[in-house]
């Protein structure tokens, strides 16, 4: 095992200064007009088969899992003005306060439930968890990872996976934080009232606090940082259990990244149309024999596919599997907003993560980016308000430091990203297993540097070349042919872009 996790060598975050590459796979929520994620299914759901609602009631009720420490809570009779306000206690937020904190300055962090452990699973490539010193917060590992094109075509990605510990990880990060001289104040954000030189952070438990600089890590709630364009984004949908089986079919020491194939849907001529116009794949983590992670997923859609037709389609794969479930430890419904505009560039207050627009555009990762950015965020905020250095505030300071989080070379990253959206956006059954096919044909510096946000523009010029390369004709032409308006649009985009 020790050899296995020395394999690959530390990585870099390419700009502006060595970092945190970080690879999540798909796991958050957000609203959707059709529906509300991290939400209970309603047991009443019209159009389910006796079997999924069977499945149904094997979920367990939502269980909330503290942190059992104590902390320091913020005191506002004290009427300090912090350094910095962190809206929001998931990974980023605390990375940027564990951060700036080490530095020397004031931070406080604003979270309606700062011990909460956060509830989704996480999937990591090991390497990138060894080069940001986590191996640690890693509770399962995989020597390699497996694609299933369709029922005869396999990818072997010999690349270790992992599932990270969630418990391990928020305990690390808030010890840190803790250690740091952090204080917490457990409410939610109302509105946030700027002056010159500092903000006022009204909460809904009546408490004003005041901060230098106020970063918005809430995620896709969007709660502070403003927006001034429509927002169309695709999404990403997905639905997984944490169960007990009789057994699986899954080799135990590979993960499965992408399961596309269709066999199970053979006995639905309607499921199997729906799954051939807008598909569908398994992501699954074998833990055992008997214990298993499995998610079916929508990579992209607009609009997003609803969650009783990716839980329909799941069962159906069970089924067609052989999995009989037995109990459900936990169960997960994630919606993603992916692409769509960037936030108003710049503005007084900073944003990190989803609130910020750092999902990625293809493939609904985010974690990696935003961990990455953690420390330009925080280097920012350390170096202007510095004492020994000419200090700015305002939005002058807000301005450098969204500066340094969205550097022209990353916003033309983006836009790249958003084109091979738009592609995938347009791919049937058979087009999207002709892109993965040639995606992972790739040499792996080109598919790893992609998922992982590690490509700038020049090398995904290079990256796109290779790829149409690799395809296959059919593919080709379907790249040229629904490509082309995605590929002038980034064009014009690119040509418009300032900062």
């Amino acid at each position: 095992m020790d050899t296995l996790l020395r394999t690959y060598n530390r990585l870099e975050f390419l700009h502006p200064i060595h970092g945190l590459p970080f690879l999540k796979h798909h796991i958050q929520t957000h609203d959707l007009p059709y529906q509300k994620a991290n939400k209970r299914f309603t047991r009443k759901l019209s159009k389910q088969t006796s079997i999924q609602a069977t499945l149904l009631e094997l979920v367990p009720e939502t269980k909330k899992e503290n942190l059992e420490f104590d902390l320091p809570l913020y005191d506002p009779s004290k009427g300090l003005v912090v350094d910095l306000a962190v809206v929001g206690g998931g990974p980023a937020g605390l990375a940027v306060a564990q951060q700036v904190s080490e530095a020397g300055l004031s931070v406080c962090s604003i979270d309606p439930s700062p011990k909460l452990i956060w509830p989704n699973n996480y999937g990591v490539w090991v390497d990138e968890f060894e080069a940001m010193d986590l191996l640690d917060c890693l509770d399962a590992t995989w020597s390699s990872a497996i694609v299933y094109i369709n029922e005869t075509d396999t990818k072997l990605l010999g690349r270790p996976y992992g599932r990270v510990n969630r418990k391990q990880l928020k305990s690390k990060m808030m010890q840190k934080c803790i250690s740091n001289g952090v204080k917490f104040h457990p409410a939610k954000v109302v509105k946030v009232i700027h002056e010159d030189t500092k903000s006022y952070i009204i909460c809904n438990d009546g408490v004003t606090i005041q901060a230098t600089v106020v970063l918005d890590a809430t995620g896709f709630s969007r709660c502070l940082v403003q927006y001034d364009k429509p927002y169309n984004p695709g999404y990403q949908v997905a639905y997984g259990i944490l169960a007990e089986v009789e057994e699986h079919p899954f080799d135990l020491d590979k993960m499965v990244f992408m399961d596309w194939r269709d066999s199970h849907l053979a006995g639905s001529t309607e499921l199997k149309a729906r799954n051939a116009k807008i598909p569908t794949f398994l992501y699954a983590m074998p833990f055992s024999a008997n214990r298993i992670f499995m998610e079916e997923t929508s990579l992209v859609a607009r609009p997003g596919l609803s969650m009783e037709d990716i839980q329909e389609r799941m069962v159906a794969r069970l089924k067609h599997l052989g999995i009989r479930v037995r109990s459900i430890e936990e169960d997960e419904k994630c919606v993603i907003p992916m692409g769509g505009p960037l936030p108003v560039l710049p503005q007084r207050v900073v944003g990190i993560g989803g609130t910020a627009g750092m999902v990625h555009p293809s493939t609904g990762y985010m974690v990696a980016r935003t961990l990455a950015a953690a420390p330009i965020v925080a280097n920012a905020i350390v170096k202007y308000l510095d004492s020994s250095s000419d200090q700015i505030f305002g939005d002058t300071l807000s301005e450098a430091v969204w500066r340094e989080l969205w550097p022209m070379d990353r916003r033309r990253q983006r836009e790249f990203f958003c084109f091979g959206m738009d592609i995938l956006l347009k791919l049937d059954l058979e087009g999207t297993r002709r892109f993965f096919n040639a995606f992972f044909d790739l040499e792996p510096r080109y598919w790893h540097g992609f998922l992982s946000s590690r490509l700038f523009l020049p090398e995904l010029i290079f990256f796109g070349l290779s790829l149409f390369k690799h395809a296959s004709n059919s593919s080709r032409l379907e790249i040229m042919t629904k490509g082309t308006l995605p590929l002038v649009r980034m064009i014009n985009n690119l040509v418009r872009e300032k900062y």
